[in-house]
């Protein structure tokens, strides 16, 4: 038996998605060409095979999320990570949280930021640079429109630069728009 999950953890839960996802030995030309590569290059997701229902906007967004997320130069891997768990905080994202949470842990080596995230949001006591990403992505999931000049200084001050910042945003907003989309079609569950 399973149960929907409210709290956030570093545990990746299984989404259960609301849509049949495309059976993968079933799938048409389009789909199969739109899943060749997956948005993480891993394995292909059920939330993946949910959205090769439509292969061309698919495929459309497997380049851009992997752009955004894995491009070289700019943010490093693990700041990115960190805005894609910012948004899914204030977004209330389990599924989201836990994968990018994992990633980051993963890259540092260490959980203790991830875990004071998730016990205490915006409050979690961070190294500068670490506080102020978060809470301009905090902020910018939360009001995109109250972001202001201020926001931006902040990250400037804390040494980011034109591209980092870019980066971040890009990185932050993504996943303000996959973490609704998720939400719509599924849901992340305990198997436990």
């Amino acid at each position: 038996m399973s149960r929907v999950i409210h709290k956030f953890t570093t545990r990746i839960p299984t989404w259960r998605p609301h849509v049949t996802p495309v059976d993968f030995d079933n799938a048409n030309e389009a789909q199969r060409e739109a899943l060749k590569e997956t948005p993480s290059n891993t394995k292909i997701s059920d939330y993946v095979l949910v959205l090769a229902h439509d292969p061309e906007s698919l495929r459309i967004r497997t380049s851009l999320f992997n752009g955004i997320m894995y491009d070289k130069g700019g943010l490093c891997r693990e700041e990115r990570e960190l805005g894609a768990v910012a948004a899914s905080v204030v977004n209330r994202c389990i599924y989201c949280a836990a994968v990018h949470a994992h990633r980051y842990n993963n890259i540092v080596g260490d959980d203790a930021v991830m875990k004071d995230i998730f016990l205490r949001g915006k409050e979690a006591e961070l190294d500068e640079r670490t506080r102020a990403i978060l809470r301009f992505g905090m902020r910018l999931s939360e009001t995109p429109p109250n972001v202001d000049q201020s926001d931006i200084q902040a990250l400037r001050d804390v040494g980011l630069d034109e591209q980092e910042i870019l980066d971040l945003t890009l990185s932050t907003t993504l996943f303000g728009w996959a973490n609704r989309l998720m939400h719509t079609l599924g849901e992340p569950v305990s198997t436990a």
